[in-house]
């Protein structure tokens, strides 16, 4: 299976993304993520087999007792890998990134123990919100300056998941493998 662990956001950034949404119509063409596909990837693992994802699941079991639920803000927008080659737009983190960054942390190195590579990408505490084909790179740089510190929305992260990933012809199709509560060991 094709995975990755993470967790799925609530509605709170949804109504914005739709706001800049239209604003970009005009000048940003590619593939917009479905707002109920909005997610954190603490790792991405790429193919796994049933054993490997057993040995996820314990992982994110074990990290997700020792951690309590804790409050992140959304804001600014950014892109990747950088605005002259802007191909990855994206909501970024401000309260709650250092929490976010130890989650990451933990998961990747625990998961590494059980022979699965970590990033290449040091983690960055991120929403992929559009992946882009083409775009007018001076009307977004506006875009991104009239959105930076632009608050998306605040929630609570409480929990993780093990969540694989079938690529199709309209867009991936997500599903919770199982997700487990933060602070509840």
């Amino acid at each position: 299976m094709r995975a990755f662990v993470g967790y799925f956001t609530t509605r709170s950034i949804h109504e914005h993304v739709d706001r800049f949404r239209e604003e970009a119509e005009d000048f940003v063409k590619g593939k917009w993520v479905e707002p109920q596909n909005f997610h954190m990837t603490f790792q991405f693992l790429g193919e796994i087999d049933r054993e490997r994802a057993i040995g996820v699941l314990k992982n994110i079991q074990n990290v997700a007792r020792r951690y309590p639920p804790f409050r992140v803000q959304y804001s600014s927008l950014g892109v990747f890998p950088d605005p002259r080659h802007p191909r990855i737009l994206w909501i970024g983190v401000t309260k709650g990134e250092s929490s976010l960054r130890k989650l990451a942390g933990e998961i990747s190195r625990l998961n590494k123990k059980i022979g699965l590579g970590m990033d290449a990408k040091p983690f960055h505490p991120h929403i992929t919100v559009c992946r882009i084909k083409s775009v007018d790179r001076k009307k977004l740089s506006a875009l991104l300056r009239s959105y930076k510190n632009f608050p998306f929305g605040t929630e609570t992260v409480d929990r993780i998941a093990l969540v694989s990933s079938s690529l199709t012809s309209v867009g991936p199709i997500y599903t919770v493998v199982e997700e487990f509560f933060l602070g509840r060991g």
